[in-house]
């Protein structure tokens, strides 16, 4: 009897986690990318100086200012996509190059990034974290329906 109940709920429990699973990692990415992209819009962004001194070493002929507001955009873009679900193949395409760009201090700044091997500085570990960013999108896109292609 308990054994059953037990079951019953456990049940409940995944089928609930399983509808709501993809809505909830769809809104956590918008929210990030929303969110960090429009302080970087409004030039109030944390992560401010590390853009600039990655710009700086990469693109020096690019001014900061407006690099950091285009930069900014592609974040909300980004963001907005992940949230519309027939947008999701784009925000996975345009997530690429982000965590490219993004991945780039730990190897170009390491003075910001690293205090010594293997301990990351807080900027080392904000960008570190992005590992789960892209498990996240990864779970997203092997679950997309596959494209129909026409056969001539």
């Amino acid at each position: 009897m308990f054994r059953n109940t037990l079951d019953r709920v456990d049940a409940n429990i995944i089928n609930f986690l399983r509808k709501i699973s993809f809505p909830m990692a769809r809104f956590a990415l918008f929210l990030v990318f929303f969110w960090f992209g429009f302080l970087k819009i409004i030039d109030t962004s944390p992560a401010g100086p590390m853009v600039v001194s990655l710009l700086d070493r990469t693109m020096p002929f690019i001014a900061p200012d407006t690099f950091m507001v285009f930069f900014g955009i592609f974040e909300v873009i980004i963001g907005i996509t992940f949230i519309i679900p027939k947008l999701e193949r784009l925000a996975i395409a345009l997530l690429v190059p982000h965590l490219i760009s993004t991945v780039l201090p730990l190897f170009l700044l390491q003075s910001m990034t690293w205090t010594s091997m293997f301990v990351p500085t807080l900027e080392g570990q904000y960008i570190i974290k992005n590992i789960l960013i892209i498990a996240v999108a990864i779970s997203l896109a092997a679950h997309l329906h596959p494209l129909k292609t026409r056969l001539n």
